[in-house]
């Protein structure tokens, strides 16, 4: 637990401001702060921890059709729409910090064969938590991963989901 707090804070701003300030959270799915601001936050949801708990809980209750809604909101990590700079700003800086934008080409080679056939055997992307992580690592994340079946992949992506949501917020967290 952190003793940070997010500013500005959750317990004080009306569901307008509140999806206006955290619907980017979960990517391109302000529907998971509306959720979580419609169950009731109070000055405990001003951590970013008990606030990733709340938002966390909403995706992980959801359907599986809700869930896989967010799963395919995530790009493919070094995929495509990194290489041609349309990722989310969250999105760009997670993945630099994993150093994926040093791959080598044969890495990056390697990234394409692994998205797709991920993508082929799973109908979404990959997702992964990449903070403190690096290519070598997601990498090997990828082989182990693509032996689970549908259910066990979907509910991973979900916990890596909620993971990058946490790391989100305490990023934008003070104190």
């Amino acid at each position: 637990m952190t003793d940070k707090t997010l500013t500005p804070r959750p317990s004080q701003l009306d569901k307008a401001s509140f999806v206006a300030s955290y619907g980017d959270i979960f990517e391109h799915s302000p529907w998971v702060a509306e959720l979580a601001f419609e169950k009731g936050l109070n000055e405990r949801h001003d951590s970013p921890d008990a606030l990733a708990d709340a938002m966390g809980e909403v995706l992980t209750q959801a359907s599986p059709e809700r869930q896989l809604e967010v799963i395919r909101a995530h790009p493919d990590l070094a995929g495509k729409a990194a290489v041609a700079g349309e990722l989310t700003d969250d999105s760009t800086r997670e993945q630099a910090g994993a150093g994926l934008d040093q791959c080598t080409p044969e890495e990056m080679a390697r990234f394409e064969r692994l998205n797709e056939a991920y993508k082929a055997k799973f109908g979404f992307p990959f997702i992964m938590a990449v903070k403190g992580s690096n290519r070598f690592a997601i990498l090997d994340a990828f082989d182990v991963r693509l032996e689970n079946d549908l259910d066990e992949e979907r509910r991973t992506a979900v916990e890596q989901i909620n993971r990058i949501a946490r790391f989100r917020l305490e990023a934008r967290a003070e104190g």
